[in-house]
């Protein structure tokens, strides 16, 4: 079950978009730190590259722990 605190804002509609666009054949991925990052020259190539930044910026936030011990 959620809970709403006190200080939550009351229900909203969010809307998902697709994170990879095209522009003049190239394409690109949206982050949510509002940056555009591209161009790639596949779909199959931006989508692959989304996952790899969201590797990059966990480890960035350390999130994730990649160090030899």
């Amino acid at each position: 079950m959620y809970g709403q605190r006190t200080i939550d804002p009351g229900p909203g509609t969010h809307y998902r978009s697709e994170r990879v666009s095209a522009v003049n054949g190239q394409y690109f991925f949206a982050t949510r730190e509002g940056t555009l990052e591209g161009p790639y020259y596949t779909r199959i190539d931006a989508e692959r590259e989304i996952d790899s930044y969201i590797r990059r910026m966990m480890q960035a936030s350390g999130s994730i722990e990649n160090r030899a011990v």
